[in-house]
């Protein structure tokens, strides 16, 4: 059933760290074998031994209309065909974010990268260019890319300064990340009591990276409040939520505004692309125009910025869309929900816009110590016969899912009706 790919991670393991170039599709956390893809289609992905799989994936986010979209796919096509890069400034990235730029009050100007990480990095060292301050202040469990200064572990209080948790990264690097837990309002309050020197506050505002664990509107309320009081900047980190959550992503759920707002994801439609994004105020500091510096020779490439504008222009016309893919998420995680009561075992679930999560615990976890008391191993269980069925979910509890416009209430019950199978066995 899985021969082939068998065959190919044991080869890839050969010449790639691990057989992967991101850690989670090692399948660590769930165990057997990754598939290797072929193709992807619509709803569907096709792995190199002929299995065919309903993906809830969709690249890990980028994907609301399926893969190999038409439109996006004769927009990549065409602009391809003019040259994959210049490292010159081309019209594409002023269209781009124009188009971003007009469905936000509390932003003027964005400025592309490559990826997530590189967004979040380059976010944050605007913030401490305009503040004049070193420290940053993250929470366990938010995931903001693999910069060296955001991959800390918790220390010894409730409070502290985080210590590196890869090797490779000295403790200089992380002796300015304070580290709080996530939606606890009186930790927060004691971090900003810890440090006078807190450049910015950087949050999911709805996390994906332990889950799908949103933020309580009462604790975007404080963290906005104390960046107020304490001269720091505020970063929604939305390089997955960003126009997935909703068309202006957890920004347009939310009543609090950012200063700064990163992108990715959707705005690559598959391609690999992020964003930072502020004011005139803020961005003016950003070189040319000002003194704190970033680059990137492949910032805002033709091919990813045609493929962002199209997925882009198509949601902004289609915002139904977000109705629709937020009932067929809500559809699969009740279906679960369900099926999970029928067989006595205990799921939270959880839905923002088109992105869901579910947990095999008694209570909903609202931070990333109570995501970790979730019953992993069922969790690696019930992903492992679900991919033997032919539905491909992430391969971690710590990971959302997300509806494309390719999936059919059809593929969702279908899914739900082998979660009832799988789940009598767990």
């Amino acid at each position: 059933m899985f021969d082939n790919s068998i065959k190919a991670y044991e080869e890839a393991k050969e010449v790639i760290p691990g057989g992967v170039d991101s850690p989670v599709r090692a399948f660590k956390s769930v165990g057997g074998t990754p598939p290797f893809i072929e193709r992807g289609e619509g709803a569907y992905l096709f792995d190199i031994d002929g299995n065919k799989y309903v993906d809830f994936v969709q690249s890990w986010g980028p994907l609301i209309f399926g893969h190999a979209d038409k439109d996006v796919e004769e927009a990549v096509i065409n602009t391809a065909k003019k040259g994959l890069s210049f490292g010159a400034p081309s019209p594409l990235e002023t269209e781009l974010a124009k188009e971003i730029v007009d469905m936000f009050d509390n932003i003027d100007k964005v400025r592309f990268v490559s990826s997530g990480t590189e967004a979040t990095m380059s976010a944050i060292r605007l913030a401490r260019g305009v503040t004049g301050k070193n420290d940053i202040l993250k929470f366990e469990g938010c995931y903001h890319g693999h910069s060296d200064s955001l991959l800390v572990q918790a220390g010894s209080g409730l409070a502290t300064f985080g210590t590196p948790s890869s090797p490779g990264v000295p403790a200089d690097l992380t002796k300015h990340t304070l580290l709080c837990e996530y939606n606890n309002i009186e930790n927060l309050k004691k971090c900003f009591e810890d440090s006078d020197d807190i450049s910015c506050i950087i949050i999911e505002p709805i996390a994906g990276n332990m889950g799908l664990v949103p933020a309580s509107p009462e604790f975007i309320k404080a963290c906005r409040e104390l960046c107020d009081a304490n001269g720091a900047l505020l970063i929604f980190d939305e390089v997955m939520t960003g126009f997935r959550a909703s068309l202006k992503g957890a920004s347009g759920i939310l009543e609090e505004q950012a200063d700064i707002i990163t992108f990715g994801k959707v705005i690559g439609a598959g391609m690999p692309v992020g964003a930072f994004a502020a004011s005139k105020d803020i961005m003016n500091h950003l070189s040319p125009d000002g003194a704190v510096y970033q680059a990137g020779t492949l910032s805002g490439n033709p091919v990813a910025m045609s493929a962002g504008l199209v997925n882009l222009r198509k949601l902004k016309a289609n915002p139904e869309v977000y109705e629709e893919l937020n009932a067929k998420a809500v559809k699969l995680v009740n279906g679960f929900k369900e099926v999970a009561s029928k067989n006595n075992i205990a799921l939270q679930v959880n839905t923002r816009g088109s992105m869901f999560g579910f947990f095999f615990c008694e209570e909903s976890p609202t931070n990333f110590k109570e995501v970790g008391k979730c019953d992993f191993d069922r969790f690696a269980k019930f992903h492992h016969e679900m991919i033997k069925k032919g539905f491909y979910f992430a391969c971690s509890q710590y990971e959302a899912g997300f509806m494309s416009t390719a999936i059919s209430n059809e593929d969702i019950e279908a899914c739900i009706e082998a979660a009832n199978e799988v789940m009598k066995n767990l």
